[in-house]
């Protein structure tokens, strides 16, 4: 049973706050999950993210999954690819792999309504940076080139630059936007605990401002289309990717209070990615310490 909350008209005067939802027994329990503890948006993988191959989407999982969430309080969904994919590997046996894979998911996204697939840009595995964001360029223009005409967008993650991961220094997200060819098909999420862990440190109003202008620059604030709220298991700069529930690590407090009430982000779907337990309960105290920053300064 969904909860009696005032969700149903899509707020434009704070951010769409929410969780990434589990869709064990089918992607529509994400929605009654995000419903129970309030989301007004959720993220979930449209199959699972640690195997290649997925059981197609019938129509009657489309049909249920637009239904419940037409039923729902949560306004935006977005999706989140699987982990195992490599957009920027030398490899092109694995290159293909994911390629194919990523078409999948972006297939499924279109059949659910789900505006935004976020994936990590990709790893250069010792190809080196420069061929590592050449390779993920031309891995998306492929992706794109097979998904002609589809509303769903790629997002773009921040990453913590663990490993040879790319896409931790803004530059590298700006470097992939200008070298795809149909780049206005792109987008960009913003994860506070992979910007602190790749050395952008917002925990002061100061290192905050300077974040995003640094961001505007390489980037463009206006390609934001979401983000992701977590904590750090680990100090600044350490390129390590461990999130931990806000609050309770070492990013703090302060930040999120910012987010809550930065109007440039009013609207977007911000969503938690930290430990909680099978009853949701760290979702719904973390989701209402969020909420009770709103309106402040």
């Amino acid at each position: 049973m969904f909860m009696v909350l005032s969700r149903k008209k899509k707020p434009r005067d704070r951010p769409l706050l929410g969780a990434h939802m589990s869709i064990a027994g089918g992607a529509h329990n994400a929605l009654h999950a995000g419903d129970s503890v309030g989301c007004e948006a959720i993220q979930i993988f449209t199959k699972s993210s640690r195997q290649w191959a997925s059981k197609p989407l019938t129509e009657d999982d489309v049909r249920t999954f637009k239904d419940t969430q037409k039923a729902s309080g949560v306004h935006t969904v977005v999706a989140h690819d699987s982990y195992l994919l490599n957009l920027g590997a030398p490899d092109r046996e694995l290159r293909q792999k994911s390629i194919d894979a990523f078409v999948d998911e972006m297939e499924r996204c279109e059949a659910l309504g789900i505006p935004c697939l976020i994936a990590h840009p990709g790893a250069h595995t010792g190809a080196g940076e420069r061929e590592g964001l050449r390779t993920i360029a031309r891995s998306l223009d492929a992706i794109h080139g097979r998904c002609g005409g589809f509303k769903v967008r790629v997002a773009l993650e921040i990453t913590a630059g663990q490993g040879s991961n790319l896409g931790y220094r803004f530059e590298h997200i700006g470097n992939i936007i200008d070298s795809v060819k149909e780049s206005d098909r792109l987008r960009v999420c913003f994860d506070t605990q992979h910007a602190f862990a790749a050395g952008y440190d917002i925990r002061t109003r100061e290192g905050y401002e300077r974040t995003f202008t640094e961001f505007h620059e390489a980037i463009g604030v206006k390609l934001l289309a979401a983000f992701h709220l977590n904590d750090s298991k680990k100090e600044l700069d350490c390129r390590v990717d461990r999130h931990e529930i806000i609050g309770k690590g070492h990013i703090d407090l302060e930040p999120f209070r910012m987010l809550m009430n930065d109007k440039r982000f009013f609207g977007l779907p911000m969503c938690l990615e930290t430990p909680k337990g099978k009853d949701l309960k760290e979702d719904r105290e973390t989701l209402e310490l969020l909420r009770s920053f709103q309106g402040g300064t």
